[in-house]
């Protein structure tokens, strides 16, 4: 430490007025908050390697030559174990988004085009940095090749998969890992920057949200499949599918206007095989960091990211078939499989049954009937409302649905900065998701909702609605309709009509 802030001394002729300790998360690194008399920041790291140190200096220099968004180192010691580089803030990718994470992956729109933006720049750096870099100084190696692939592959069956205790057949799985090393390391590119640890920790924002890249030290040249990977199968998002094609497509269109791209077919064809090798890969360094050196968010990533293998595994059909075999064992395990949830009781004491006692025969026909069965196809209208202007009207005329009160829930209305905008605005979704009250509101809501409308579509009725009211249908109301009717489009592909009525907005998800 007195090192490196002698380093700073010489740099700026004056030593730092204060320093403060940042967090690390998964490096070994230790980092540092400079700060001057007049309150201006630099960041100094202290690393544990000379190599990696050489390859981060060397190129972020070369990033900001090809006039890249990376901070700009100010200084080195003369061994480049210690550093100083420009200060992005404190503001991350991660913790922009975290609202849409905790929801759950329910990402706003101001969310999602923080996510779209930064994915639109990765091509940028992937291939124009590239172009002139120097790839010998890549730490700790310069290439993507079949060792690489088998060394990461190793790391999950050592670091993850014998701490589970799961019986397999090492050399049956070592010859497919050989088989799936080749293919993708065939599947390389020979004009790009394999970022490698691109995720939205190491993407920081400044103050108009544009996206500035960090932690690149572990780059080299390889192929941008793998970064795509990194970026939207990370366990933590929850992206839901739609937001990931969204991505792709932001990311599949930016990367033409850079190199020749494959057809889209290939490229997602291309893409599954470093999604299934990136899981692996992530899950040999939850293993490490969690397992053995018993870090909290790495234990915890672990479940979300055995979640995202059972869906690969779901949607893909991969020409390994022992690993195949071997990673349908794994996602069984008793450790990784959800425990059932336990018998609910009424307050008396009784047990409630958790299913229909009386399980009918398919000869007896629909356990109720009534007039409007079968029609279909469902339409869902969702609206806001005041409770002073009366409860809404239904226009279908049949009365089913549901009116929810929303004024239990904290009011951005009693504060002058939120009263002249709605639950549409940025401002208002922001105070009430990091209030949270809303969301444990409707958390409640979409289970009842997902029940009612799952049972309307099989039965085949036509109309149902739910409503929200505030006191003035303006924040809270707005916030909860428009949310639940998103919601309901995303999850049954259904036609859900809006309506605001106090805003005088309306408009159909179909």
């Amino acid at each position: 430490m007195e090192l490196l802030k002698r380093l700073y001394t010489d740099t700026f002729g004056a030593e730092p007025h204060s320093v403060e300790t940042m967090t690390s998360a998964g490096s070994n690194r230790l980092y540092y908050r400079f700060y001057d008399r007049d309150g201006k920041s630099v960041i100094g790291v202290i690393g544990t390697s000379q190599d990696e140190n050489h390859a981060f200096i060397t190129i972020a220099k070369h990033f900001e030559r090809r006039q890249l968004p990376v901070p700009h180192v100010i200084a080195q010691s003369k061994d480049e174990m210690r550093y100083l580089q420009e200060d992005l803030g404190s503001r991350s990718l991660f913790d922009a988004v975290k609202g849409g994470r905790d929801a759950g992956g329910r990402y706003n729109n101001a969310e999602k085009e923080l996510l779209k933006q930064t994915i639109r720049e990765l091509p940028n750096l992937q291939i124009r940095g590239a172009r002139g870099m120097d790839f010998s100084v890549c730490y700790p190696q310069p290439e993507f090749d079949v060792a690489n692939v088998l060394f990461d592959l190793n790391y999950f069956k050592y670091c993850f998969l014998k701490a589970t205790d799961l019986d397999f057949h090492e050399l049956k799985l070592e010859a497919n890992f050989r088989m799936l090393a080749k293919d993708l390391v065939a599947l390389g590119t020979t004009e790009s920057f394999m970022y490698r640890d691109f995720q939205a920790r190491n993407v920081m924002l400044d103050k108009n949200g544009k996206p500035y890249f960090i932690d690149f030290q572990g780059g080299r040249k390889g192929p941008y499949y793998y970064d795509v990977a990194s970026f939207l199968w990370q366990a933590s998002a929850r992206y839901s599918d739609t937001l990931r094609k969204e991505l792709i497509e932001e990311y599949y269109n930016a990367l033409q206007q850079y190199t020749e791209v494959p057809s889209r077919k290939e490229f997602n064809e291309r893409l599954r095989l470093f999604v299934l090798f990136r899981t692996l890969q992530v899950l040999g360094a939850y293993g490490f960091r969690g397992y053995y050196e018993r870090k909290k968010h790495f234990i915890e990533s672990i479940p979300p990211a055995i979640e995202n293998l059972r869906q690969l595994l779901r949607e893909n059909d991969f020409p390994y078939p022992y690993l195949m075999d071997m990673l349908a064992r794994l996602c069984a395990l008793p450790q990784f499989t959800p425990a059932p949830e336990q018998p609910r009781k009424r307050e008396d004491g009784y047990k409630i049954a958790e299913n229909d006692v009386y399980k009918a025969n398919p000869q007896d026909g629909p356990a109720t009937f009534s007039k409007y069965d079968g029609k279909g196809p469902l339409v869902v209208r969702v609206m806001s409302f005041s409770f002073r202007k009366g409860l809404p009207d239904d226009p279908s005329g049949n009365g089913g649905g549901y009116v929810f009160d929303c004024r239990s829930t904290h009011n951005p209305g009693r504060y002058e900065p939120y009263k002249q905008l709605t639950g549409l605005d940025e401002p208002v979704i922001r105070f009430l998701e990091d209030d949270g009250e809303i969301l444990t509101f409707l958390d409640s809501v979409y289970q009842l909702a997902d029940h009612h409308v799952e049972r309307y579509i099989q039965r085949g009725f036509t109309s149902l609605m739910f409503c929200f009211g505030c006191t003035g249908g303006q924040h809270r109301s707005v916030y909860s309709a428009q949310h639940l009717a998103e919601h309901i489009h995303k999850k049954f592909g259904i036609k859900v009509e809006i309506c605001h009525r106090e805003q005088n907005i309306q408009c159909t998800l179909q």
